[in-house]
């Protein structure tokens, strides 16, 4: 069946270049076209596929359906990146080299926790002005003005 096809395919298009350039023009156009448009189907159906696996991931992990274990999962990619590296340079990682991995992750953790904590400061902040976009006069504002103007009063009088 195949020996088939390619006598087919090799007697439609048999060598181009002793063709008319209308031809080449014709036979280029179309085999690009069913490329782009084979392409096209395979990779709508590709990024469905992946997106929908990913959706559905992180619903399970969201609903406490799958668990993931991260400091497994890194030591696992710290073991599996160290056998590459072996692998590439054709020598074994030095204490240096696992330290600095390890001060690199302890790093990228820092930066994690002070990124939320950054967060939160935001959140509290908005939340204390009345608005992310800027401040907004509300009840809690105006008390603490009259407070302060109140205590800058008595101690003037006093």
């Amino acid at each position: 069946m195949a020996d088939k096809a390619s006598k087919f395919l090799g007697g439609l298009l048999g060598n181009i270049s002793s063709r008319s350039a209308y031809s080449q023009i014709a036979i280029g156009t179309s085999t690009g076209w069913v490329t782009g448009y084979t392409t096209m189907k395979v990779g709508k159906f590709a990024a469905f596929a992946i997106g929908g696996g990913i959706i559905l991931l992180e619903i399970a992990h969201q609903e406490g359906y799958v668990k993931i274990d991260w400091s497994k999962v890194t030591k696992k990619i710290d073991k599996v990146s160290g056998n590459v590296e072996r692998a590439i340079t054709a020598r074994d990682q030095t204490w240096m080299d696992k330290a600095e991995r390890y001060v690199d992750r302890q790093l990228d953790r820092a930066e994690d926790i002070v990124k939320h904590k950054s967060d939160k400061v935001k959140r509290w902040y908005s939340n204390l002005i009345g608005d992310e976009e800027g401040p907004k006069i509300n009840d809690l504002h105006i008390f603490l003005t009259a407070f302060v103007g109140g205590v800058a009063l008595g101690i003037a009088c006093a």
